[in-house]
């Protein structure tokens, strides 16, 4: 089949990298794309945005399935206006990607459906927000109500930082801190039947140690050693078939990716967020690991067939990824500089380890930055320590000037499991 995938990101290089591995995958397009993303599919300029614009697209290379990867795309309906072009998509409604748009409404969807989550307060006065903040204590988690990019979300024990955040948002959602580690499980639904993937953690803080501002993430690996092993099952009967049904009961069912960031406290799995796509970093992990070729798991979503999708089968390795990242980044991220090594990377690592792109394009003949995060170094192995290993010897072949990245992803886990 031809498929377009929509976004220009490490997760849509992931995406495409394993659709281009798909034998049932004739033709692989991808708008806007970038340097990476054009060694396995043909780019095409698109606002990702521009609904009629992308089905337009769609239609002219007459794909047979799109799929929208981020995530703000979903909420400004672009799904949508793909699927009234009578052309199969994958990624939810603009009216069901408001569990990701909203963080209120994902709370509203929570407690309809009996999902176990934090207790919390939706403020939009000054006086609310003084109330809920003094309510809760420190450590206080404060989280703007709409997108943000993955940065709009403070856990502080400084008051007056929580307060100027919670200040700057036009709604806020403050809720209870919740203890435990975290982890991201990512589900493909047709709205009605919903298939669990492998879970996998990713690292938000921008330095080692969890030190450092919040970022879109920082690295990610996949298996989890230290998960109980009925985890998986465990949220696909508390959280993921619920929201799901829920969703359904509404009018308005998910159909595409339902991404539920969890935390593992002392009461038991509670959610923190859910998103209405692949996340980035973990989609480049969770997708390293995934043995069942991809194209046709998303097209029984897009097409509510899902039922009929035989168990997806997974590879024994394990896998990590680690985030080459910009100078500046979290904050005004400085672009354009030269990135090299990249040939070394596929000739001396492959196939155990390779690149995928987020923020780079083409100048001439050179691959330069364009964004804070710049490259998602992969590497799988027979364990956490192989793979943690691989991306690291990948990751000092990559030279770009300035940049930055986490020394200890997975570090913990790796130790722990062997």
């Amino acid at each position: 089949m031809k498929v377009l995938v929509i976004g220009g990101g490490a997760r849509e290089h992931a995406l495409c990298r394993s659709l281009s591995l798909d034998p049932d995958v004739s033709s692989l397009h991808c708008a806007p794309g970038n340097a990476g993303i054009a060694e396995v599919a043909a780019l095409h300029p698109v606002d990702a945005m521009d609904g009629a614009a992308v089905a337009r697209l769609a239609t002219e290379l007459g794909a047979e399935l799109v799929v929208v990867g981020p995530e703000a795309p979903l909420v400004a309906g672009v799904a949508d206006a793909v699927r009234d072009a009578g052309i199969p998509c994958f990624g939810p409604s603009r009216e069901a990607a408001e569990l990701e748009g909203s963080k209120a409404f994902a709370k509203d969807v929570m407690a309809g459906a009996g999902v176990p989550t934090a207790r919390s307060y939706v403020c939009t006065t000054p006086e609310e927000i003084d109330e809920a903040l003094d309510a809760f204590g420190a450590p206080y988690v404060v989280k703007d109500d709409g997108l943000a990019a993955g940065k709009g979300v403070v856990v502080t024990d400084d008051l007056a930082a929580a307060r100027t955040h919670a200040l700057a948002c036009d709604r806020v959602v403050i809720e209870e801190f919740l203890d435990g580690p975290e982890v991201s499980l990512f589900a493909i639904t047709d709205g009605v039947t919903v298939l669990p993937l492998q879970p996998a953690q990713d690292f938000k803080r921008a330095l080692d140690g969890d030190e450092g501002p919040n970022t879109g993430g920082m690295g990610a690996y996949s298996p989890l050693p230290w998960a109980d092993p009925k985890l998986v099952d465990e949220v696909m009967q508390s959280v993921l078939q619920p929201t799901v049904d829920e969703l359904r009961r509404r009018g308005t069912p998910f159909a595409g990716l339902l991404y539920a960031g969890l935390a593992i406290t002392s009461r038991g799995v509670r959610v923190i967020e859910f998103n209405a796509r692949f996340g980035d970093p973990e989609t480049q992990v969770v997708l390293a690991r995934l043995r069942t070729p991809l194209a046709g798991v998303l097209l029984h979503a897009a097409n509510g067939t899902l039922d009929i999708q035989p168990p997806l089968v997974w590879r024994d390795d394990a896998a990590v990824t680690v985030v080459i990242a910009s100078h500046n980044y979290p904050e005004t991220p400085r672009t354009g500089d030269p990135i090299t090594g990249l040939d070394e990377v596929a000739a001396e690592d492959a196939p155990h380890a390779y690149v995928l792109h987020a923020g780079t394009k083409t100048d001439g003949d050179a691959v330069v930055s364009a964004g804070g995060r710049v490259l998602s170094v992969t590497a799988t192995g027979a364990d956490l320590s192989q793979a943690r290993e691989r991306a690291y010897a990948a990751v000092a072949r990559v030279r770009l000037d300035g940049s930055q990245h986490r020394t200890d992803i997975a570090r913990k886990a790796a130790e722990a499991s062997a």
